[in-house]
């Protein structure tokens, strides 16, 4: 039976998962994609095959007690009446954080979790929902194998002056620097780019990842040299609901004037911030886009969003020494024409030339010539965990499935 890997991305309230078969292809091949979402509320899992057929949307009712273990057994249950000729040999995991150790997907064992879990006050809003199924896995199925794969690995390899605050070295010593995240998808864009022009694998590169997560990324030769998030996934850009950089002396400010507590000040600047804050509507770029013709608080938070991108990617050009292309990737880079002629229109200086008409097909190139390139790859970070869990686990087990 051919062997397939489970690619896991745990959110708060969500459960995002693909297969893959392995079979004699060094490419895994994409099976499923699914979700299990609304965990509390409205629990439904949504599962499509790798041609984006719906093959699954189930509802369980409002309320239904459904957490990370629940969505999981579905899951396994699903892949148990639906799996024929596949055995599952392996479970990879998107982690947010791995630190100054974890430079490659690593297979996870007692220590390694243990390792993990002291990264938790690194990113207390992801870490946790991250190693939740690992533990889950590692009780229900102690046999399968299991591999985490890092969104700061991609960066590690920054020049370490890339790495550093302007803080004592003490301090910089406990990990207080700058790891940078979004590594999956920076990883992969980076093994896509010569499908789209071979001259761009030793080029100098901005990679935008736009969507309710956001940040940018300085590519030369397809290396990693700075990134817009630093310490946390909270610096660089405007999000979704997160505030981006940020002077310190604003959360001084929140705490000791406004007599916020730390926990308040925190869901302040991750969940009621950013586009959502600004425009006091929504943190959905779509509907901001709607609204934006009549409604000043949704062209305003449009507008700040794409001056901070066009201030970073100045940047990140200052720091590649120049550049020769733009990459939009993620949701909102990928799919949202106004946006991308706007941060071209405001990079023009630069010597970008929008190609109106491919830019509104969403065509591969959307840029004309005379200047440097900008492009659209779409992103596939869990691809990136299935080869991630290859290097790290070899030749796949055969297993029995779930």
């Amino acid at each position: 039976m051919m062997p397939v890997y489970l690619v896991l991305n745990a959110g708060s309230s969500s459960l995002k998962f693909q297969v893959f078969a392995l079979g004699d292809a060094d490419e895994p091949r994409r099976l499923y994609r699914g979700l299990f979402e609304g965990f509390g509320t409205a629990p439904r899992l949504l599962i499509r095959d790798g041609a984006g057929t719906l093959e699954t949307d189930e509802h369980f009712g409002g309320g239904t007690a459904f957490g990370h273990e629940e969505a999981l057994l579905q899951v396994a249950e699903w892949l148990r009446a639906h799996g024929g000729g596949y055995r599952l040999a392996a479970a990879g995991h998107r982690v947010v954080h791995g630190g100054m150790d974890y430079r490659a997907p690593v297979r996870v064992d007692a220590e390694v979790l243990r390792n993990l879990e002291r990264l938790v006050p690194l990113a207390p809003l992801h870490q946790p929902h991250n190693l939740e199924p690992i533990r889950i896995i590692g009780q229900r199925f102690p046999d399968l194998p299991q591999v985490a794969c890092f969104d700061t690995a991609f960066h590690r390899d920054q020049p370490e002056i890339a790495q550093l605050f302007a803080l004592p070295h003490a301090i910089t010593e406990r990990g207080v620097r700058r790891y940078g995240f979004h590594g999956l998808s920076y990883a992969y864009i980076a093994s896509a780019m010569a499908d789209y022009d071979p001259a761009l694998v030793e080029a100098r590169v901005v990679v935008a990842h736009l969507g309710n997560g956001a940040s940018l990324c300085a590519l030369d030769s397809g290396r990693s040299v700075a990134t817009t998030m630093g310490f946390s996934a909270l610096d660089g850009l405007p999000m979704g609901t997160r505030c981006g950089s940020l002077d310190p002396g604003v959360i001084f400010y929140l705490l000791r004037e406004m007599q916020l507590e730390p926990d308040e000040a925190e869901r302040l600047l991750y969940t009621q911030s950013g586009l959502l804050g600004v425009s006091g509507l929504s943190n959905d770029m779509r509907r901001l886009r709607s609204l934006a013709g009549s409604d000043p608080d949704a062209r305003r938070a449009i507008d700040l969003f794409v001056y901070r991108i066009g201030r970073e990617i100045g940047s990140l050009m200052a720091a590649l020494g120049g550049i020769d292309a733009l990459i939009f990737t993620g949701g909102i880079g990928e799919n949202d024409a106004a946006t991308r002629a706007e941060i071209l229109r405001g990079a023009a200086w630069a010597g970008f030339r929008l190609d109106e008409t491919a830019n509104a097909a969403g065509g591969r190139r959307v840029t004309r010539g005379g200047g440097p390139a900008a492009w659209i790859i779409p992103t596939d970070e869990e691809r990136m965990i299935a080869r991630g869990m290859g290097e790290a686990l070899g030749e796949p087990r055969r297993l029995p499935a779930l």
